[in-house]
């Protein structure tokens, strides 16, 4: 499935140098729009992740390749909402979801950057991969265009529920973009598996970074 070669890119310093002493917010510039990002120590899920800005900058170059304007998107594992905030910059119906306690910072990220542009408001729910999908995010209601996730693999255990919450959203017509550094064996054991679901083609690596972008899609029998 790896016909295509992958374009070789570099993550841009697309950060503004900071003009405030304060340590604890990045600023961004994508797509003609300064995106200001607060982090947050004590969580995995906030802090700027390099395949959140992989992503990011490969949807703000390839606007004709993936069109998201007016289309629904779902992200798993939002983290700081960087890529939620750039997917509703760019016209998308978002919905970032991630852990419970992940929620208050990514939903202030979220709000502060999009509260005053003329788009779709994006949403924010909780998702634990693998658990109470079909409850909260029933297939008859939810059908997503894109579904959006980085560096939502590295050591840990939830390897499967996520490869299951990919498998449970991707219909047919879903395109899922994966970007992630990779670090670890389970890192490529997991891409692997992916493999072995969907037809999956790397779109782009970032060697300085260690990031590959995917696209898969649902196999169509």
């Amino acid at each position: 499935s790896f016909t295509d070669s992958p374009v070789t890119l570099k993550i841009l310093q697309n950060w503004v140098p900071r003009v405030s002493h304060y340590f604890d917010k990045e600023h961004y510039m994508y797509v003609g729009h300064q995106i200001v990002i607060q982090e947050s120590i004590e969580h995995f899920g906030a802090v700027v992740w390099p395949g959140a800005l992989a992503l990011s900058q490969y949807l703000e170059s390839n606007q004709e390749q993936f069109n998201l304007k007016d289309k629904k998107v779902l992200e798993i594992g939002a983290g700081t909402g960087l890529v939620s905030i750039v997917a509703c910059i760019l016209g998308a119906y978002v919905t970032a979801t991630d852990l419970p306690e992940v929620l208050e910072n990514l939903s202030y990220n979220i709000s502060r950057n999009t509260q005053n542009m003329n788009m779709h408001k994006p949403e924010v729910r909780k998702l634990v991969w693998g658990e109470g999908l079909s409850e909260d995010f029933p297939a008859s209601t939810y059908r997503y265009d894109f579904l959006l996730a980085t560096d939502v693999v590295y050591h840990h255990t939830a390897l499967d529920p996520l490869l299951a919450t990919m498998v449970y959203f991707c219909k047919p017509g879903t395109v899922l973009l994966w970007a992630n550094k990779f670090r670890f064996s389970t890192d490529y054991e997991f891409l692997e598996k992916l493999c072995s679901i969907f037809n999956t083609t790397i779109l782009a690596e970032f060697p300085e970074s260690n990031v590959k972008l995917l696209k898969a899609t649902v196999r169509e029998n």
